[in-house]
């Protein structure tokens, strides 16, 4: 059984970050458009767990099938749509996660949803601190048992996000 852990905002996730991004621009080349850090590990002094969400966009969604070997050579498990149509997702490191990679074509509202939560958190300390107040009091209660961490943050996960998306103002 895995246990849910939360730490502190760690510098180093920029740079394992940065050392994603430049594997999969190699694979990618022109196909990426952009490539973003986001969820917890994004967002300086809040709380995480120690894996990095990573968002490649791409022109066309159907070159990643394309590429899913090159992917899994560098150590990636490819999960599919893994439930949310148009895109594709990968992780890396079995039940040890560091990395979730999350690819979807330009103009996807997914984009703009976690690029909203993520940017509204960076914006609003009080809400950051909020919501890593109640990361904190979830990993203690459900330790072993991550479907009710997650399903604990969903409420305040929705509200931030009905909120980022009315604040933001970024890609469309």
């Amino acid at each position: 059984m895995r246990k849910v852990e939360v730490f502190s905002h760690n510098e180093n996730w920029k740079l394992m970050f940065s050392e994603e991004e430049r594997k999969l621009k190699t694979i990618f080349g022109n196909e990426i458009v952009h490539i973003y850090h986001i969820g917890s590990t994004s967002v300086p002094e809040l709380i995480a767990k120690p894996i990095i969400d990573i968002l490649p966009v791409v022109r066309d969604i159907h070159i990643v099938d394309v590429l899913n070997d090159e992917i899994e050579n560098i150590g990636y498990e490819s999960k599919g749509e893994n439930g949310i149509p148009g895109r594709r997702y990968f992780q890396k490191g079995g039940d040890k996660r560091k990395h979730h990679v999350h690819i979807y074509q330009v103009g996807s509202y997914e984009i703009k949803r976690h690029l909203a939560f993520r940017d509204y958190l960076l914006f609003h300390p009080e809400v950051k601190k909020r919501y890593g107040q109640l990361k904190e009091k979830l990993v203690d209660k459900f330790p072993y048992d991550i479907e009710s961490y997650i399903s604990g943050k969903e409420q305040l996960v929705k509200e931030i996000e009905v909120k980022a998306l009315e604040w933001y103002k970024g890609e469309e």
